[in-house]
C-alpha cells in the first residue's frame, strides 16, 4: 500500500500562518499511510456537522507531523476540507435531512429492552469471545477463530439471551412504526425489509461494538484495508423468510469489514455464498474456482469478512431469519485509496494480474538471456 502511495500524487495540506490558523497557500503533504496511535486526538463534537465528530478525531492520528501543533480549529479546517472532496454538497444536505429524521424517530421510540441500547460485554458476549478479546493479542484472537476460506473469519460471539432480547427490539420497533404510521428507512439499497437501528437509538452501544470488539479484531486480520482506522459505522438488521425479504442478490458491502451475525429464528436456506475479493475496476470479473464458498448461518455465530468480499445470500426457504449487520468503515482509507491505482495486496483480480506481469517480465528476461548466449556461440 505504501509503495503505491509514494507513486502517486500527493495530497494538499495548508500551512500555518504562524497564529494557528490555516492560510490560503498549500503544500504538497500526505495524510499518514499509518495512524499515530501515540498521538491523543482532540474531540470535535461542538465543531462537526455533516460528518460524525469520531471521524475527524480518528482522521487526526493520520495528518502529517507538521500539523500536529496547530490549533484545533485549523485541523478541523484541513480534515472538513479533505473529507469533502469525496462527500459533495448534495450528499451533505442529504446527511443533514437523515440528521432530522433520525431525531425525530428517536424521540417518539419507546425501547422495550434500555438494557440494550448501552453495551454490557458479560451480557452481551459469550465467554470465549469476551476472554479472547479482552486480552486482545493476536494469539487469542485466532484461537476462537475459523478462516474456512481465506479473509472470511467465523466465531462463536453472541449470547442466546442477547439475541431473543434484540429479536424482541426489533418486533417492538416494527409495531411501533407501523401504530404510528411512520415510514422508516430502508437498512440498505438491496433490502426491503429490517431496520436501521443508529436509527432507533443504538448509535451508541454499536460504536463501542465496533472501538472495542471488531477493531482489535481487524487490526489483525485486515490492517490493508483500513481495519486498523475503522471510525464510523452503519449497523442494522434485516429480515428473510415469508412477506419479508427471500434472498439477496451478488454484491459487494458499503464497508471495509463487515459483521454478520444470525439472531434467529427458526428457519431453512439462506446461506451466504461468498465469490472472491474485489476493486471497483474488477468487481465484475470471474471467479476461480478456489474463491467459491458457501456459509450456513448459524444463531449466535458471526462470520467477519470485507466489505469488498462479493457475496450474496441463498433463499430462505421456510421460517424467519433475522441477522444483525456492522458496516465498519475508515474514512482514512477512503481518502488513500483514491491515490492508488493498484490493490494487489487485497483485490484477487489485481493479484493475478500483477503475477501475470511478473510472468511474463520473467519469460522476457530469460528469452533476452537465451538470445544473447546463442548469438555469442554463433560469433
Amino acid at each position: 500500500m505504501e509503495s503505491a502511495i509514494e507513486r502517486t500524487e500527493e495530497l494538499p495540506l495548508a500551512t500555518s500562518a504562524g497564529n494557528g490558523t490555516v492560510s490560503s497557500r498549500f503544500v504538497d503533504r500526505r495524510l499518514r499511510i499509518s495512524p499515530n496511535m501515540e498521538r491523543r486526538p482532540e474531540r470535535y463534537d461542538d465543531l462537526a456537522d455533516d460528518v460524525e465528530a469520531a471521524v475527524f478525531s480518528s482522521l487526526e492520528r493520520h495528518l502529517p507531523p507538521t500539523m500536529a501543533e496547530l490549533s484545533r480549529d485549523a485541523k478541523f479546517q484541513y480534515m472538513s476540507e479533505v473529507l469533502a472532496r469525496y462527500l459533495p454538497e448534495g450528499e451533505r444536505t442529504k446527511i443533514q435531512k437523515h440528521k432530522e429524521y433520525r431525531h425525530k424517530i428517536i424521540s417518539l421510540y419507546k425501547p422495550l429492552h434500555r438494557d440494550l441500547f448501552t453495551i454490557n460485554p458479560a451480557a452481551f458476549f459469550l465467554p470465549s469471545f469476551l476472554k479472547a478479546t479482552s486480552d486482545n493479542t493476536e494469539e487469542s484472537i485466532r484461537s476462537i477463530m475459523s478462516e474456512p476460506s481465506p479473509g472470511i473469519f467465523t466465531f462463536l460471539m453472541l449470547q442466546p439471551s442477547f439475541c431473543q432480547m434484540l429479536l424482541e427490539e426489533v418486533e417492538n420497533i416494527e409495531n411501533s412504526v407501523r401504530l404510528r404510521n411512520i415510514k422508516i428507512m430502508k437498512p440498505n439499497t438491496m433490502n426491503k425489509y429490517g431496520a436501521v437501528l443508529d436509527d432507533f437509538g443504538f448509535d451508541a452501544m454499536l460504536t463501542k461494538l465496533m472501538e472495542d470488539f471488531i477493531c482489535p479484531i481487524s487490526k489483525v486480520f485486515y490492517p490493508e484495508v483500513g481495519g486498523t482506522a475503522l471510525d464510523t459505522h452503519h449497523g442494522f438488521v434485516v429480515e428473510y423468510g415469508k412477506d419479508r425479504d427471500l434472498d439477496l442478490g451478488f454484491h459487494v458491502d458499503d464497508s471495509e469489514v463487515t459483521l454478520n451475525v444470525c439472531l434467529g429464528k427458526q428457519f431453512s436456506g439462506g446461506e451466504l455464498f461468498f465469490r472472491g475479493v474485489r476493486c471497483e475496476k474488477h468487481v465484475n470479473s470471474d471467479t476461480l474456482p478456489e474463491e467459491i464458498f458457501d456459509y450456513n448461518h448459524v444463531p449466535g455465530q458471526a462470520v467477519l469478512h470485507r466489505g469488498r468480499h462479493r457475496h450474496g445470500a441463498r433463499a430462505t426457504t421456510a421460517g424467519h431469519r433475522i441477522n444483525l449487520l456492522l458496516w465498519c468503515r475508515s474514512s482514512a482509507f477512503r481518502e488513500l485509496r483514491k491515490y492508488q491505482k493498484d490493490f494487489a495486496c487485497w483485490c484477487g483480480e489485481c493479484q493475478r494480474e500483477k503475477m501475470e506481469r511478473q510472468r511474463q517480465s520473467i519469460a522476457a528476461t530469460k528469452m533476452q538471456t537465451f538470445l544473447r548466449t546463442a548469438t555469442g556461440s554463433v560469433i
